[in-house]
């Protein structure tokens, strides 16, 4: 059964619903290619024509869910860090975030990180969490916690290596991994502060 249609004026609302809608069925099939409008559609009991009037597509409803979801976790990883006392302190809590994150998520680190859209459409909207990887790699050098670089270059080299952990752990989910914690410190150590 269908169900009735939102009063005049809470289009948006509709729209909130199909983005979060997305966002859980992208976590449970972790493939942005299995998701259809129909199947969104479907959850919320609406005609599918009601999503399209919203999504011209399926790249651009999965792409305004990885834009909420990357903005989510952007806001978590500020938050991380500021909890955080001292440069080493926030790099190494930002570096966490995206593996507590992507244990809650698995499905939605996939898309967001994994999924042939990056091919097709631009998904600049992520530079926002590389970008304060960055910084907080730089506030590591200002403060003399690491030897003077290139702190992109540095920070890429970072993410580059947690994603990789964090990739391995989502997507061979049985193997015996360490702790991501004892990792990260030892990717902060011989990347950052160059100590290992």
């Amino acid at each position: 059964m269908e169900r009735g249609r939102n009063p005049r004026g809470q289009g948006d609302r509709l729209r909130a619903e199909i983005v979060h809608t997305a966002l859980r069925l992208l976590d449970e099939l972790g493939d942005d290619q299995a998701l259809s409008l129909r199947a969104v559609a479907r959850e919320l009991r609406i005609a599918a024509t009601s999503v399209y009037l919203h999504f011209e597509d399926r790249d651009a409803l999965v792409l305004a869910a990885l834009r909420q979801c990357q903005a989510e976790l952007a806001a978590a990883t500020a938050g991380a860090e500021s909890a955080a006392t001292g440069p080493r302190e926030r790099l190494r809590a930002r570096a966490l975030v995206l593996g507590a994150w992507a244990h809650e998520h698995p499905g939605l680190f996939k898309v967001l990180h994994e999924t042939t859209l990056h091919q097709r459409a631009d998904m600049s909207f992520r530079e926002e969490v590389a970008a304060g990887t960055t910084a907080a790699v730089q506030r590591c050098m200002d403060a003399g916690d690491a030897p003077p670089d290139d702190a992109a270059t540095v920070a890429l080299d970072l993410r580059t290596a947690v994603h990789g952990a964090i990739s391995m752990r989502v997507n061979q989910p049985g193997r015996p991994w360490p702790p991501l914690e004892e990792q990260v410190d030892r990717f902060l150590a011989r990347l950052v502060y160059r100590t290992g």
